[in-house]
């Protein structure tokens, strides 16, 4: 017991010892090389990139430095990961705090023209404490309930963050702040788009995946018909669908009056729901086909009926692999709900399409960063919900 005790802590330094490094390299030269911010005179001009001790005061920047060596000195030498864990949220409060201190103070007084944003060097700075923290949390184990508590937290300490100005200056807000009164409404939309497809895809295809494990004819012919969906582009998929949509509108006043039509939300929902099928169809197959058979015979020699053992039996057996299925397809539909602004869809993506044509960084960020902070949290919470089912399976 001994030597294998040795052998496994062996096993776990070098990987500790390899993250440090990087994360150690990441912060280090992110802050001594890359600009820390860029500022320009207005949203569409090119930037002047600033580092650190340019862009600040002499004391913020010494305390920035202290916190960054501090966290390199942490994930270079400790390997407790409750004080990595600690380490590194600080240092992203203390980045997330000087970024917007930055911004206001390189912003002019009256000037609502010139725009502060994060640099190349914030990001990278933000990309290894976040690495760090990540490490630790997975190497802590968290229990379902306490990786959904510490997503509480992140989120009160984000919400703590913009509702106390901290970043009002930076250009990011600035756009928030210029379409506050359409933000929420896109947001909503896109939700819609990504939660309306995937509730369609579980309620048609957790039963055609139950009909594809009951007869192997039929998974044979479903199973490759939704792999060639999956491979044609998304852009293309809504195009395909916006002539039979436009049709179908045109000829039958009652698609139109339900709100078909060939651009909106109708494709979007429609394209979103055919890329949902093959996760979830294969996934409700294979958690299936995983009960074991001796169990489904326990519950045949008490009498059970097929629909009690089905019910009652497999799918709560299987439960962990289809919501492992819908986790999947949560994710993909967040990001492919942006796709949907190109056909009139609405959504955030509208945001990110405008920014592109007006190359404005920042209004690209407004509605990509959202994005991928949902499907974050919607990844953290079907991960604990698979966990959970898996437990109560056990």
């Amino acid at each position: 017991m001994p030597d294998t005790t040795r052998s496994r802590a062996s096993s776990v330094r070098p990987s500790l010892d390899r993250l440090g490094a990087l994360v150690t390299l990441c912060v280090v030269l992110a802050l001594w090389l890359a600009p820390f911010v860029s500022v320009r005179a207005n949203r569409i001009v090119a930037g002047q990139p600033l580092t650190a001790i340019e862009a600040l005061p002499v004391s913020a920047a010494a305390a920035l430095w202290a916190v960054v060596l501090i966290v390199a000195a942490v994930a270079l030498l400790v390997r407790s990961p409750w004080v990595r864990l600690i380490t590194s949220v600080g240092g992203l409060l203390s980045l997330s705090v000087t970024v917007g201190f930055a911004a206001s103070v390189l912003t002019p007084a009256g000037d609502s023209f010139a725009r502060v944003s994060p640099a190349s060097g914030f990001w990278f700075l933000t990309l290894g404490m976040a690495l760090l923290a990540a490490d630790s949390v997975t190497r802590l184990n968290f229990t379902p309930g306490l990786r959904l508590a510490a997503l509480t937290l992140a989120a009160l300490a984000l919400w703590l963050v913009i509702a106390s100005g901290t970043w009002d200056d930076l250009s990011l807000m600035k756009e928030y702040a210029s379409r506050s009164d359409s933000f929420g409404g896109a947001v909503r939309q896109h939700l819609i788009l990504a939660l309306g497809s995937l509730a369609g895809a579980v309620i048609t295809g957790v039963p055609l995946g139950i009909l594809c494990h009951r007869l192997p004819a039929l998974r044979a012919l479903t199973l490759p018909a939704l792999n060639v969906i999956q491979t044609i582009p998304s852009i293309a998929l809504f195009g395909i669908l916006m002539v039979p949509l436009g049709f179908l509108a045109a000829t039958v006043p009652l698609a139109y009056a339900m709100g078909v039509r060939g651009i909106g939300t109708a494709p979007a929902v429609i394209a979103l729901f055919l890329y949902s099928l093959l996760p979830i169809v294969a996934n409700t197959a294979v958690g299936l086909a995983q009960v074991s058979p001796s169990v489904v015979d326990a519950a045949r020699g008490m009498g059970m009926s097929r629909w009690q053992r089905l019910f009652a039996i497999e799918i709560p057996l299987a439960l962990p692999v289809v919501l492992a299925g819908i986790r999947i397809v949560l994710v993909q539909n967040l990001g492919l709900a942006a796709v949907a602004a190109l056909i009139g869809g609405g959504g955030l993506g509208t945001f990110i399409f405008q920014g592109i044509g007006q190359t404005a960084i920042d209004l690209v960020l407004l509605g990509a960063l959202p994005i991928v902070l949902m499907a974050f949290v919607a990844a953290i919470v079907l991960d604990a919900m698979v966990d959970l089912a898996g437990g109560a399976r056990a």
